[in-house]
């Protein structure tokens, strides 16, 4: 059984037992969360496709740590010019697992 949940501004595919990390979530480390933006859900026999949304269907996830992504390093530069900038940035991540997904 999998699920396409909007989580975060983001569509991602989960099963019972992933760990993935999104977009920062306000939610305290060892919380529970309940996704309610369901967009599809295939439980093997049948797929139940959302109009945006299937209605019922919800995902339930635990935080389990707030931490950074990799370095981004972003590097511009005009030829000829003298001009180099050099920036980076590092994303604020949740590593979440999701517990259970019900239709």
């Amino acid at each position: 059984m999998y699920a396409i949940v909007k989580i975060a501004g983001q569509q991602v595919r989960v099963t019972e037992g992933q760990q993935l990390f999104v977009h920062r979530l306000e939610a305290e480390t060892g919380s529970s969360v309940t996704f309610n933006e369901v967009l599809l859900v295939d439980s093997g026999s049948s797929v139940n496709i959302g109009t945006p949304t299937v209605g019922g269907a919800s995902v339930k996830a635990t935080v389990n740590e707030h931490l950074k992504g990799d370095k981004v390093i972003v590097f511009k530069k005009k030829r000829r010019k003298g001009y180099r900038v050099k920036n980076g940035h590092r994303d604020a991540l949740t590593s979440i697992t999701i517990d259970a997904i019900s239709a």
